[in-house]
């Protein structure tokens, strides 16, 4: 009876605990979705139903009057921003404010491959990004573009033997061998293989990062309930020894010394060699409300995981957005033949040979991929977490410090009110002279402000020569099995994945 007596009242202080701030934004005069209990307004997601991404687009268009609208995120009040001005509040103007992201629930437990200038908080975040900023100079990257010519003439070559078979050729693997190469030997002075590989150790890496089972979405759950009382649960535990024995290696290897190979292992071994990082800190004053000094040595753990997001962000960003660009382009043959004529034209000026200049010049190249991430962008939202009460004054009401934001990319990049016909495929939005300056913060495939994506135009460029090298060689076409209309993988959250694949038939030129 009394074992009873204790499972009844624990349960109940579970709820309580669980229900204690459903009326937060009741009180605060702000729509909001409706919470279940330890489902909150994430019912969806939780049951897989839907991927994270969908349910906050679909909250973004169930309040069209809104500039605002309030959720739950566990026990925790969230906020979904609707309004161009306020997203740019929170990623620029009150960065103050909002300067961590929130993805992970406990932030003093942050497990050793999360600390990374992705993942990081507060003055961690800080002093990796002032140390990291220096790696992705222009210089940086068009020292890096060898590399990338090299694996984009192996991603040329996978893709001719299978056009020779006549078979359909999955573009989201494709793109991933590639990228997965790419990564192997910018970032780690590795020749991976992905690409000839069936079984290559490198890709499998890759694979196992964003494999998501049951024990993951658990984790995901309980961290969410209660993070203090599971911070010994762990994301990344089953390839964590991977990871920091593969750049351990590496680093004694070239006994902490830059090897000049221009990659991101050297690049780390020069901001190791600089010494301790220092910086004004963002969460500590001193007695006369200045900032305390916060300082960081850059260990071989820390080094592993920049190494770590370098490779995790990439891979899954990048070989997501160019394959849909390819499915888009295959189903939208009147763009494709403009970027394969724009393609011609530029390597024709340059010996038909790519390089980083050539690449440049491929402007609408680059609008047609931009469309491609504004229809699916790789991270259907971003996230941040309010550090200090914060009163939004034009809307007469105050959060708390702990309220995690939401700004729905996905929702708002296919919004009538900023994109004509938003779901119409049409590389000529992002001609320079149907940009401006009012709907700068509509569209935030790699974020803005500090916290914006330090890798953006290092991903762009590898994406868009490998995209740069498919349709030099290839016309990509619809196979009997592609789908038009795609279904999202439920089970992702941060970076979106499609069911199923993206099969394509690619035709020689």
């Amino acid at each position: 009876m009394i074992t009873v007596i204790i499972i009844v009242l624990t349960l109940i202080a579970i709820y309580l605990y669980n229900t204690r701030n459903f009326n937060y934004w009741k009180k605060r005069g702000i729509k909001y979705q409706k919470p279940v209990p330890f489902f909150e307004t994430n019912t969806e997601n939780f049951l897989l139903r839907k991927s994270y991404t969908e349910t906050l687009t679909n909250w973004y268009k169930c309040y069209p009057n809104e500039k605002v609208v309030g959720f739950f995120r566990a026990s925790i009040p969230g906020l979904l921003i609707r309004d161009p001005e306020l997203i740019k509040r929170v990623l620029i103007t009150d960065f103050a404010h909002f300067y961590e992201r929130g993805l992970h629930p406990d932030k003093d437990g942050i497990e050793p491959l999360l600390q990374n200038s992705f993942f990081a908080e507060g003055d961690l975040w800080r002093l990796l990004r002032q140390r990291m900023t220096p790696a992705f100079t222009s210089g940086k990257l068009k020292a890096m573009f060898p590399l990338i010519v090299e694996r984009a003439k192996h991603l040329q070559a996978r893709a001719l033997a299978a056009s020779w078979e006549g078979s359909a050729i999955d573009a989201r693997d494709l793109m991933a061998r590639y990228t997965a190469d790419f990564i192997g030997a910018c970032g780690f002075g590795l020749n991976a293989g992905s690409l000839n590989e069936e079984n290559s150790a490198f890709r499998k890496l890759g694979q196992e990062i964003f494999e998501f089972n049951f024990k993951m979405a658990l984790t995901t759950i309980l961290k969410d309930l209660v993070p203090t009382l599971t911070r010994s649960l762990k994301y990344m535990d089953r390839v964590e020894n991977q990871v920091f024995s593969l750049v351990k290696q590496i680093l004694e290897e070239r006994n902490y010394k830059i090897s000049n190979r221009d990659d991101f292992i050297d690049l780390m071994i020069d901001c190791k060699n600089k010494g301790s990082i220092e910086v004004e800190s963002l969460q500590k004053v001193k007695p006369d409300g200045k900032p305390e000094l916060a300082r960081l040595e850059l260990t071989d753990k820390l080094i592993a995981a920049q190494v770590f997001v370098f490779f995790a962000a990439g891979f899954e960003t990048s070989s997501s957005a160019t394959s849909y660009t390819l499915h888009q382009l295959a189903h939208n043959p009147e763009a494709q033949k403009k970027v394969q004529k724009e393609i011609d034209d530029v390597l024709s000026k340059h010996d038909n040979k790519l390089s980083y200049e050539a690449i440049k010049n491929m402007s609408y190249l680059e609008w047609t991929f931009k469309e491609g991430m504004r229809l699916f962008p790789s991270l259907g939202y971003l996230a941040r977490k309010c550090t200090k009460k914060y009163t939004f004054t034009d809307l007469n009401f105050t959060i708390d410090e702990g309220v995690f934001i939401i700004i729905p990319v996905q929702g708002i990049n296919t919004d009538p009110q900023y994109f004509d016909e938003p779901l119409k495929f049409r590389p000529e939005r992002f001609s320079p002279r149907n940009i401006s300056e009012t709907n700068k913060y509509v569209y935030l495939p790699f974020g803005d402000g500090p916290r914006a994506c330090i890798g953006a135009r290092l991903g762009l460029m590898q994406s868009l020569a490998g995209l740069a090298a498919i349709l030099s060689k290839f016309t990509v076409e619809p196979a009997p099995e592609t789908k038009k209309h795609l279904t999202v993988e439920p089970k992702f959250d941060i970076v979106q994945n499609i069911e199923g694949g993206l099969p394509l038939r690619f035709i020689e030129r």
